[in-house]
Protein backbone atom coordinates (compact mmCIF):
# COMPACT_ATOMS: atom_id res chain seq x y z
CA UNK A 1 0.00 0.00 0.00
CA UNK A 2 1.25 3.47 -0.84
CA UNK A 3 2.64 5.81 1.80
CA UNK A 4 0.27 8.55 3.03
CA UNK A 5 -0.02 11.51 0.63
CA UNK A 6 -0.98 15.15 1.11
CA UNK A 7 -4.72 14.39 1.18
CA UNK A 8 -5.82 14.06 4.85
CA UNK A 9 -5.77 10.35 5.66
CA UNK A 10 -8.80 10.67 7.95
CA UNK A 11 -10.90 12.18 5.14
CA UNK A 12 -10.13 9.88 2.23
CA UNK A 13 -13.19 9.58 -0.03
CA UNK A 14 -12.22 5.96 -0.76
CA UNK A 15 -10.21 3.43 1.27
CA UNK A 16 -6.47 3.62 0.64
CA UNK A 17 -6.41 0.13 -0.87
CA UNK A 18 -9.10 1.17 -3.39
CA UNK A 19 -7.07 4.22 -4.40
CA UNK A 20 -4.03 2.01 -4.85
CA UNK A 21 -6.03 -0.36 -7.05
CA UNK A 22 -7.36 2.52 -9.14
CA UNK A 23 -3.85 3.89 -9.60
CA UNK A 24 -2.55 0.50 -10.72
CA UNK A 25 -5.45 -0.04 -13.09
CA UNK A 26 -5.73 3.41 -14.65
CA UNK A 27 -2.40 5.14 -14.00
CA UNK A 28 -0.64 3.96 -17.20
CA UNK A 29 -3.53 5.02 -19.45
CA UNK A 30 -3.85 8.36 -17.65
CA UNK A 31 -0.17 9.12 -18.23
CA UNK A 32 -0.49 8.05 -21.87
CA UNK A 33 -3.44 10.38 -22.44
CA UNK A 34 -1.82 13.34 -20.70
CA UNK A 35 1.38 12.84 -22.68
CA UNK A 36 -0.65 12.90 -25.90
CA UNK A 37 -2.22 16.17 -24.74
CA UNK A 38 1.21 17.64 -23.98
CA UNK A 39 0.45 17.85 -20.25
CA UNK A 40 2.74 16.91 -17.34
CA UNK A 41 1.99 13.54 -15.79
CA UNK A 42 1.69 13.07 -12.01
CA UNK A 43 4.09 10.83 -10.15
CA UNK A 44 2.73 7.59 -8.73
CA UNK A 45 2.78 9.08 -5.23
CA UNK A 46 0.95 12.24 -6.29
CA UNK A 47 -1.60 10.24 -8.24
CA UNK A 48 -2.52 8.15 -5.19
CA UNK A 49 -2.00 10.88 -2.61
CA UNK A 50 -3.79 13.75 -4.33
CA UNK A 51 -5.27 13.34 -7.82
CA UNK A 52 -7.28 10.20 -7.12
CA UNK A 53 -8.67 11.42 -3.76
CA UNK A 54 -9.65 14.71 -5.39
CA UNK A 55 -11.25 12.91 -8.33
CA UNK A 56 -13.16 10.61 -5.96
CA UNK A 57 -14.24 13.61 -3.89
CA UNK A 58 -15.53 15.29 -7.07
CA UNK A 59 -17.31 12.08 -8.08
CA UNK A 60 -19.09 12.12 -4.74
CA UNK A 61 -20.49 15.57 -5.53
CA UNK A 62 -22.62 14.02 -8.27
CA UNK A 63 -24.31 11.41 -6.05
CA UNK A 64 -27.13 13.57 -4.68
CA UNK A 65 -27.11 16.31 -7.34
CA UNK A 66 -30.16 16.69 -9.57
CA UNK A 67 -28.17 18.78 -12.07
CA UNK A 68 -24.46 18.59 -12.89
CA UNK A 69 -22.53 20.19 -10.00
CA UNK A 70 -20.49 23.28 -10.87
CA UNK A 71 -17.18 23.01 -9.01
CA UNK A 72 -14.96 26.06 -8.66
CA UNK A 73 -11.17 25.93 -9.05
CA UNK A 74 -9.34 29.08 -7.95
CA UNK A 75 -5.61 29.66 -8.06
CA UNK A 76 -3.11 32.31 -9.11
CA UNK A 77 -1.71 32.52 -12.64
CA UNK A 78 0.78 29.76 -13.35
CA UNK A 79 -0.28 27.58 -10.41
CA UNK A 80 -1.31 24.70 -12.68
CA UNK A 81 -5.10 25.04 -12.83
CA UNK A 82 -5.31 24.08 -16.50
CA UNK A 83 -2.97 21.11 -16.01
CA UNK A 84 -4.94 19.91 -12.98
CA UNK A 85 -8.22 20.31 -14.87
CA UNK A 86 -6.93 18.28 -17.82
CA UNK A 87 -5.85 15.47 -15.50
CA UNK A 88 -9.21 15.46 -13.73
CA UNK A 89 -11.09 15.24 -17.04
CA UNK A 90 -9.15 12.10 -17.96
CA UNK A 91 -9.08 10.56 -14.48
CA UNK A 92 -12.81 10.98 -13.84
CA UNK A 93 -13.53 9.34 -17.18
CA UNK A 94 -11.14 6.44 -16.61
CA UNK A 95 -11.71 5.65 -12.95
CA UNK A 96 -15.28 6.82 -12.34
CA UNK A 97 -16.95 6.82 -15.76
CA UNK A 98 -17.86 10.51 -15.37
CA UNK A 99 -17.69 13.32 -17.91
CA UNK A 100 -16.16 16.57 -16.69
CA UNK A 101 -16.12 19.72 -18.82
CA UNK A 102 -14.03 22.78 -17.97
CA UNK A 103 -15.00 26.42 -18.44
CA UNK A 104 -12.16 28.85 -17.80
CA UNK A 105 -12.57 32.54 -16.99
CA UNK A 106 -9.55 33.05 -19.27
CA UNK A 107 -11.73 32.06 -22.23
CA UNK A 108 -14.34 34.67 -21.29
CA UNK A 109 -12.12 37.72 -21.76
CA UNK A 110 -13.64 40.59 -23.69
CA UNK A 111 -12.31 40.93 -27.22
CA UNK A 112 -9.41 43.26 -27.88
CA UNK A 113 -11.77 45.73 -29.55
CA UNK A 114 -14.14 45.71 -26.58
CA UNK A 115 -11.28 46.36 -24.17
CA UNK A 116 -9.97 49.18 -26.34
CA UNK A 117 -13.38 50.81 -26.12
CA UNK A 118 -13.30 50.47 -22.32
CA UNK A 119 -9.82 52.01 -22.26
CA UNK A 120 -10.99 54.93 -24.39
CA UNK A 121 -14.20 55.56 -22.47
CA UNK A 122 -13.25 54.73 -18.87
CA UNK A 123 -9.53 54.26 -18.11
CA UNK A 124 -6.44 53.22 -20.13
CA UNK A 125 -5.79 50.25 -17.82
CA UNK A 126 -8.96 48.52 -19.06
CA UNK A 127 -7.11 47.69 -22.29
CA UNK A 128 -5.18 44.92 -20.48
CA UNK A 129 -7.03 41.64 -20.03
CA UNK A 130 -7.15 39.85 -16.71
CA UNK A 131 -8.83 41.76 -13.92
CA UNK A 132 -12.55 41.59 -13.10
CA UNK A 133 -14.30 43.89 -15.51
CA UNK A 134 -12.45 42.52 -18.55
CA UNK A 135 -14.58 39.36 -18.84
CA UNK A 136 -17.82 38.69 -20.70
CA UNK A 137 -19.63 37.09 -17.77
CA UNK A 138 -22.98 37.07 -19.55
CA UNK A 139 -21.32 34.63 -21.95
CA UNK A 140 -20.14 32.58 -18.96
CA UNK A 141 -23.67 32.36 -17.56
CA UNK A 142 -25.02 31.38 -20.98
CA UNK A 143 -22.48 28.57 -21.41
CA UNK A 144 -23.18 27.24 -17.91
CA UNK A 145 -26.93 27.37 -18.56
CA UNK A 146 -26.49 25.46 -21.83
CA UNK A 147 -24.29 22.80 -20.22
CA UNK A 148 -26.62 22.24 -17.28
CA UNK A 149 -29.67 21.98 -19.55
CA UNK A 150 -28.00 19.88 -22.24
CA UNK A 151 -29.61 16.71 -23.54
CA UNK A 152 -28.00 13.61 -25.05
CA UNK A 153 -27.86 15.13 -28.53
CA UNK A 154 -26.87 18.68 -27.52
CA UNK A 155 -23.54 20.12 -28.60
CA UNK A 156 -22.61 23.07 -26.40
CA UNK A 157 -20.15 25.61 -27.79
CA UNK A 158 -17.22 26.45 -25.48
CA UNK A 159 -15.54 29.84 -26.01
CA UNK A 160 -11.80 30.05 -26.63
CA UNK A 161 -9.53 33.04 -26.04
CA UNK A 162 -6.18 33.02 -27.85
CA UNK A 163 -3.67 34.56 -25.43
CA UNK A 164 -0.97 34.56 -28.08
CA UNK A 165 -3.03 37.02 -30.13
CA UNK A 166 -4.79 38.62 -27.17
CA UNK A 167 -8.21 38.08 -28.69
CA UNK A 168 -11.13 35.69 -28.65
CA UNK A 169 -11.31 33.17 -31.47
CA UNK A 170 -14.33 33.41 -33.78
CA UNK A 171 -17.23 31.20 -32.72
CA UNK A 172 -16.75 29.02 -35.78
CA UNK A 173 -13.52 27.77 -34.16
CA UNK A 174 -14.96 27.03 -30.71
CA UNK A 175 -15.12 23.36 -29.73
CA UNK A 176 -18.46 21.66 -29.07
CA UNK A 177 -19.08 19.55 -25.98
CA UNK A 178 -21.39 16.65 -26.83
CA UNK A 179 -24.27 15.75 -24.53
CA UNK A 180 -24.69 16.58 -20.87
CA UNK A 181 -21.66 16.59 -18.55
CA UNK A 182 -21.70 14.93 -15.15
CA UNK A 183 -19.72 17.83 -13.66
CA UNK A 184 -18.64 21.31 -14.72
CA UNK A 185 -15.33 22.79 -13.53
CA UNK A 186 -15.32 26.61 -13.51
CA UNK A 187 -11.76 27.81 -13.07
CA UNK A 188 -10.07 31.18 -12.86
CA UNK A 189 -7.41 33.12 -11.01
CA UNK A 190 -9.89 35.57 -9.44
CA UNK A 191 -12.67 33.09 -8.72
CA UNK A 192 -13.86 33.54 -5.15
CA UNK A 193 -12.51 37.08 -4.78
CA UNK A 194 -14.32 39.40 -2.39
CA UNK A 195 -14.42 43.21 -2.63
CA UNK A 196 -12.08 45.16 -0.40
CA UNK A 197 -13.31 47.85 1.98
CA UNK A 198 -13.54 51.22 0.22
CA UNK A 199 -11.04 52.84 2.60
CA UNK A 200 -8.30 50.43 1.46
CA UNK A 201 -8.66 51.33 -2.21
CA UNK A 202 -7.16 54.78 -1.70
CA UNK A 203 -3.84 53.20 -0.70
CA UNK A 204 -1.83 52.01 -3.73
CA UNK A 205 -0.26 48.56 -3.37
CA UNK A 206 2.37 49.06 -6.08
CA UNK A 207 3.85 51.47 -8.61
CA UNK A 208 1.23 50.79 -11.27
CA UNK A 209 -1.63 51.83 -8.98
CA UNK A 210 0.30 54.80 -7.67
CA UNK A 211 1.37 56.21 -11.05
CA UNK A 212 -1.30 55.04 -13.51
CA UNK A 213 -4.37 55.08 -11.27
CA UNK A 214 -3.67 58.01 -8.94
CA UNK A 215 -7.36 58.76 -8.31
CA UNK A 216 -8.21 55.05 -7.75
CA UNK A 217 -10.96 55.17 -10.40
CA UNK A 218 -9.73 52.03 -12.17
CA UNK A 219 -9.33 49.98 -9.00
CA UNK A 220 -12.78 51.09 -7.85
CA UNK A 221 -14.14 49.79 -11.16
CA UNK A 222 -12.34 46.48 -10.68
CA UNK A 223 -13.72 46.13 -7.17
CA UNK A 224 -17.23 46.96 -8.41
CA UNK A 225 -16.91 44.06 -10.87
CA UNK A 226 -15.68 41.80 -8.04
CA UNK A 227 -18.70 42.68 -5.93
CA UNK A 228 -21.18 42.46 -8.80
CA UNK A 229 -20.88 40.33 -11.91
CA UNK A 230 -17.99 38.18 -10.67
CA UNK A 231 -19.71 37.43 -7.38
CA UNK A 232 -22.84 36.37 -9.28
CA UNK A 233 -20.93 33.95 -11.51
CA UNK A 234 -18.76 32.70 -8.65
CA UNK A 235 -21.85 31.96 -6.57
CA UNK A 236 -22.75 29.28 -9.11
CA UNK A 237 -19.56 27.36 -8.28
CA UNK A 238 -19.92 25.28 -5.14
CA UNK A 239 -17.92 23.51 -3.79
CA UNK A 240 -14.70 25.48 -4.27
CA UNK A 241 -11.14 24.13 -4.60
CA UNK A 242 -8.31 26.62 -4.03
CA UNK A 243 -4.63 26.41 -4.98
CA UNK A 244 -2.35 28.58 -2.82
CA UNK A 245 1.06 29.86 -3.96
CA UNK A 246 4.03 30.33 -1.61
CA UNK A 247 4.23 34.07 -2.37
CA UNK A 248 3.32 36.76 -4.85
CA UNK A 249 6.87 36.75 -6.26
CA UNK A 250 6.53 33.02 -6.93
CA UNK A 251 3.39 33.77 -8.95
CA UNK A 252 5.44 36.21 -11.04
CA UNK A 253 8.07 33.52 -11.65
CA UNK A 254 5.41 30.98 -12.64
CA UNK A 255 3.79 33.39 -15.07
CA UNK A 256 7.17 34.15 -16.65
CA UNK A 257 7.56 30.42 -17.28
CA UNK A 258 4.14 30.36 -18.97
CA UNK A 259 4.90 33.27 -21.27
CA UNK A 260 8.24 31.75 -22.26
CA UNK A 261 6.47 28.50 -23.15
CA UNK A 262 3.82 30.42 -25.09
CA UNK A 263 6.46 32.12 -27.23
CA UNK A 264 8.10 28.77 -27.98
CA UNK A 265 4.79 27.04 -28.74
CA UNK A 266 3.11 29.71 -30.84
CA UNK A 267 4.68 30.73 -34.13
CA UNK A 268 2.97 34.11 -34.11
CA UNK A 269 2.58 35.30 -30.55
CA UNK A 270 2.93 39.08 -30.70
CA UNK A 271 1.08 39.55 -27.42
CA UNK A 272 3.11 37.11 -25.33
CA UNK A 273 4.57 39.11 -22.46
CA UNK A 274 8.27 39.64 -21.78
CA UNK A 275 9.42 39.98 -18.16
CA UNK A 276 8.50 43.65 -17.95
CA UNK A 277 5.11 42.87 -19.44
CA UNK A 278 4.50 40.03 -16.96
CA UNK A 279 5.39 42.24 -14.02
CA UNK A 280 3.13 44.99 -15.29
CA UNK A 281 0.27 42.54 -15.90
CA UNK A 282 0.53 41.01 -12.43
CA UNK A 283 0.81 44.44 -10.81
CA UNK A 284 -2.79 44.85 -11.90
CA UNK A 285 -3.64 41.50 -10.27
CA UNK A 286 -1.60 42.03 -7.10
CA UNK A 287 -4.29 43.58 -4.90
CA UNK A 288 -6.76 40.75 -5.57
CA UNK A 289 -4.13 38.01 -5.40
CA UNK A 290 -2.94 39.15 -1.98
CA UNK A 291 -6.52 39.33 -0.76
CA UNK A 292 -7.30 35.83 -2.06
CA UNK A 293 -4.23 34.40 -0.33
CA UNK A 294 -5.66 35.44 3.03
CA UNK A 295 -9.39 34.86 2.47
CA UNK A 296 -9.61 31.64 0.44
CA UNK A 297 -8.16 29.35 3.13
CA UNK A 298 -11.15 30.22 5.33
CA UNK A 299 -13.77 29.83 2.60
CA UNK A 300 -12.69 27.14 0.15
CA UNK A 301 -13.87 23.56 0.64
CA UNK A 302 -10.51 22.09 -0.42
CA UNK A 303 -7.31 24.12 0.08
CA UNK A 304 -4.17 22.91 -1.71
CA UNK A 305 -0.90 24.46 -0.57
CA UNK A 306 1.78 24.50 -3.28
CA UNK A 307 5.55 24.71 -3.06
CA UNK A 308 7.82 26.71 -5.39
CA UNK A 309 7.89 23.91 -8.00
CA UNK A 310 4.10 23.54 -7.76
CA UNK A 311 4.61 20.45 -5.59
CA UNK A 312 1.67 19.75 -3.30
CA UNK A 313 2.77 20.38 0.25
CA UNK A 314 -0.58 19.95 1.95
CA UNK A 315 -4.33 19.60 1.52
CA UNK A 316 -6.93 20.85 3.98
CA UNK A 317 -10.67 20.17 3.87
CA UNK A 318 -13.17 22.55 5.40
CA UNK A 319 -16.07 21.12 7.34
Amino acid sequence: MSAPGPWPSDHLPRPARVLDELATTHGPELRHRLTQLGRPTPSAATLVGFHLPLAAWLADQTVVATTPPVVGLSGPPGAGKTTLAAGLVELLALAFDLRLVTLSLDDLYLTRTERRHLARDRHPLWATRGVPGTHDLALGHAVLDDLLAAGPDTRTVLPVFDKGRDDRLPESKWPRFPGRPDLVLLEGWCLGAEPEPAELLSRPVNQLEREEDPDASWRRGVQAAVAGAHAELGARASPLVALLAPSFEQVVAWRLEQETALRRRTEAAPEAFDEAGVRRLLAGFERILRSLATTLPERADVVVTLGPRREIQGVALRG
